[in-house]
């Protein structure tokens, strides 16, 4: 049996090339790395207890006072102010 394995070069960027993007880039760029890691392998992210009691306090908290929300656009214009 003859199993052919092809895997795809690595690009790691140097220190020096992601420390040349903005804050908000390389806030982008660890968001979409953990986006694929969560959608590669959605079993190995998991919440602690903590973590779910947080979300949950945060959720009752909202629905005792929707008014204290942002808009996700005033967040995305204020941690991304160079793609707005």
């Amino acid at each position: 049996m003859l199993v052919l394995i092809y895997t795809v070069p690595m690009i790691i960027p140097t220190t020096i090339e992601y420390m040349n993007l903005s804050v908000s880039e390389r806030i982008q760029l660890v968001e979409d790395i953990w986006d694929s890691i969560v959608l590669e392998a959605p079993d190995t992210v998991k919440l602690s207890q903590d973590q779910k009691a947080e979300l949950h306090r945060r959720v009752l908290e909202h629905r005792a006072d929707p008014s204290t929300a942002i808009p996700w656009e005033q967040v995305q214009a204020k941690l991304f102010p160079d793609k707005t």
